[in-house]
């Protein structure tokens, strides 16, 4: 009993290291082990024999109801049984892998490949795969989804994961060490199934021998040594080869009425040690940790089978079914655990459908916009990680639920993908204008006609502002073209200005020395010396070109005094303005300027036009007051204004007519010119 109590502390030694770690192991026989119902038909496994086959009839009638309470522990002890470290299988903590992103999967399944035999993580590495391989499957299909709607052929979609990479290699290298491992044993368990059933036909044949029955006692013992010594066996065998010896080793036991008294002690002994494991099953129901209590549990029955024999007929019935009744104590209590997981998955499942209800409704109104959009896409995230964190749900509707998650989650994705797949033909489109703007940008960035492209440049560039987005890979290329073109023109465009403000300035410093003068200027008396030196002012005064805009008023200055200078001399305004005026028509006449005289002419003209206009209308006004006296000062006002109005005329015809005459000039001589060199050719 002491090597018994050993095996029950190694056992409780195992659970209780890690039941803080592993407070859900009774999960994972619910999920990942959800047998209720055995393999193994033979109840012989797990109690005694009855005398004869009518008996075994009658027990197999009374157990057939109850068997489900041993199945679950007769196949998870013929599974350790192969290899004592399977055992090691129960306090591996199986955690909760859908929780779990794709890298953290890998993460867990490297550490326990690394760190553990490879015989006991069997199920967490199923349980890994599955998860990691449904979690894979949505991310491709989220990637064709996108990658389609970019405009890519889905026969030509290809996607390389790291993640995926990663597992398959961990994968691969715990297939590798599984196979060689179970290679390995596979020769050892058959080696030793072969000593059993030696052994066994050793125990045979003990009835047989005629011999002491203290030596054939003795060879029995020995024989039961062998067999405890005999290693693990396959375990689709272990039942059968267990059933066969129990019974023989009975009919040997039968065969000791002989020696009663040696049977009698074997008898005494081994029921001792049964009341023993009754006692401690019994006490489990009062254990409050149901996980480490079903291991305890797991291991009497193995010692019930594997290391104690049987016990004498009349209390092979009674003890049997005291421990059978602690077992299925046991068994209700977890059947009413798990009953109240069931209603805890229910309330999971009931969590997960309105996370999918929510992430329906983001997928059946996707914005239309890129902002909004990336804020769906952070919702739909943390829905998505909530839906992981809420845990388990009824295992029937396990597969139904995911599916359903996984389509709500790829129906966003489509609508998300379509409005992209949209936004790009747009970007496109784009694209085009803003081409055609850049193009027409740097075909003007070096031109000197300041007035004509200067207002196009400005336009262009509201223009550009008005075009929406373009793909991101073309979006800083194009924009810094289109940038480097515009300040390159505009950079020459300031240079430009600031030389011209240079020479206006320079304009404005000689124009004010030249007023200086003219203050300081005095009439001599002499009217035609005068009028010449005045006339020199205007011609010097015209020579000196534009000033800055904000230094004009010197202009009035000049204009003024010049005026009263001409007063002073007898000269009318009207005569004042033309020979100020005839000064400008010389110097159109050095420069021999089609141009500028044309559009002097435009100018004259205009001036000419918009006085005929003021006139007519003056008189118009006039006829109103047809009836009133000279002497209304309203009638006063107008024919002032319309004589006013007269002599301007009267001076801009005068202008015209002198500009006709600067332009028939300039015909001549051109002419003459022409038939100058004519005649040379000649």
């Amino acid at each position: 009993m002491q090597e018994n109590d050993g095996k029950l502390q190694h056992a409780e030694g195992g659970i209780e290291e890690t039941s803080e770690n592993n407070k859900g192991q009774l999960e994972e026989s619910a999920q990942a082990e959800p047998k209720t119902t055995g393999e193994v038909t033979s109840e012989s496994e797990a109690k005694e024999q009855p005398d004869n086959e009518s008996q075994q009839a009658t027990e197999d009638d009374k157990t057939d109801d109850s068997n489900e309470h041993l199945d679950e522990i007769d196949e998870s002890n013929a599974e350790d049984a192969e290899d004592t470290e399977n055992e090691k299988r129960h306090t591996i903590p199986m955690l909760d892998y859908h929780s779990m992103s794709m890298e953290n999967l890998v993460g867990e399944l490297q550490r326990l490949v690394k760190n553990e035999k490879v015989q006991a993580i069997h199920k967490h590495v199923s349980s890994i795969k599955y998860e990691f391989d449904q979690k894979f499957q949505e991310f491709l299909d989220e990637k064709k989804e996108e990658f389609i709607a970019k405009g890519g052929n889905e026969i030509d979609f290809r996607y390389n994961s790291v993640a995926k990479r990663q597992f398959n290699e961990v994968y691969s290298d715990y297939r590798e060490k599984r196979d060689q491992y179970y290679k390995n044993l596979d020769q050892s368990l058959k080696d030793n199934l072969n000593k059993r059933l030696n052994i066994i036909e050793e125990l045979k044949g003990l009835i047989d021998i005629e011999e002491d029955i203290n030596t054939t006692y003795n060879n029995f013992k020995d024989l039961q040594n062998r067999w405890k010594n005999a290693g693990p066996v396959p375990r689709a065998n272990y039942n059968d080869v267990w059933r066969t010896y129990h019974h023989h080793m009975e009919i040997f036991y039968d065969f000791l009425h002989l020696n009663r008294e040696l049977r009698d002690l074997d008898f005494k002994h081994n029921l001792e040690e049964k009341q023993k494991l009754v006692e401690r099953a019994e006490a489990l129901v009062a254990e409050p940790d149901l996980n480490k209590a079903f291991r305890e549990l797991q291991t009497l029955h193995k010692i019930w089978k594997e290391d104690v024999g049987p016990v004498a007929k009349e209390h092979r019935e009674e003890i049997w079914e005291k421990f059978s009744n602690a077992t299925k104590a046991m068994h209700q209590r977890r059947q009413e655990h798990f009953q109240e997981l069931e209603k805890v998955y229910e309330k999971n499942l009931e969590k997960k459908h309105e996370i999918i209800a929510s992430i329906a409704q983001i997928a059946e109104n996707v914005a239309n916009n890129h902002r909004g959009i990336q804020q769906q896409i952070k919702e739909v995230e943390a829905l998505r990680d909530a839906f992981f964190k809420a845990g388990r749900v009824p295992q029937k509707v396990n597969e139904e639920t995911w599916s359903y998650f996984k389509e709500t989650v790829r129906k966003f994705n489509r609508n998300k993908n379509a409005f992209y797949k949209n936004q790009k033909k747009e970007q496109q489109v784009n694209l085009e204008k803003k081409k055609e703007l850049l193009d027409l940008a740097i075909s003007l960035k070096d031109s000197d006609d300041w007035a004509e492209v200067t207002p196009q440049m400005k336009r262009i560039q509201r223009d550009w502002k008005k075009i929406g987005h373009v793909p991101r890979k073309y979006s800083d290329k194009i924009w810094k073209e289109f940038k480097d073109a515009c300040n390159h023109y505009f950079d020459r465009l300031h240079a430009e200005k600031n030389d011209e403000h240079n020479a206006e300035f320079e304009n404005f410093k000689k124009k004010s020395a030249c007023l200086d003068r003219l203050k300081a200027f005095q009439l001599s008396g002499d009217k035609k010396k005068d009028l010449e030196d005045l006339k020199a002012f205007l011609t010097e005064w015209k020579q000196y070109g534009r000033i800055p805009y904000n230094k004009k008023h010197i202009n009035s200055k000049f204009n003024k005094i010049i005026d009263a200078l001409f007063k002073k001399l007898g000269i009318g305004k009207q005569e004042s303005e033309l020979l100020k005026y005839g000064n400008k028509v010389q110097e159109l006449a050095k420069t021999e300027d089609n141009h500028a005289i044309g559009n002097e002419r435009v100018f004259v003209k205009r001036k000419i036009d918009e006085v005929k206009s003021e006139i007519r209308q003056l008189e118009n006004n006039l006829q109103f007051f047809s009836g009133d006296s000279e002497d209304n000062p309203l009638v006063k006002e107008v024919v002032q204004k319309l004589n006013k109005q007269k002599d301007a005329l009267q001076t801009w015809k005068e202008k015209m007519k002198n500009l006709n005459i600067l332009e028939h000039k300039l015909n001549k001589e051109s002419e003459a010119e022409e038939e100058s060199d004519g005649g040379e050719e000649e």
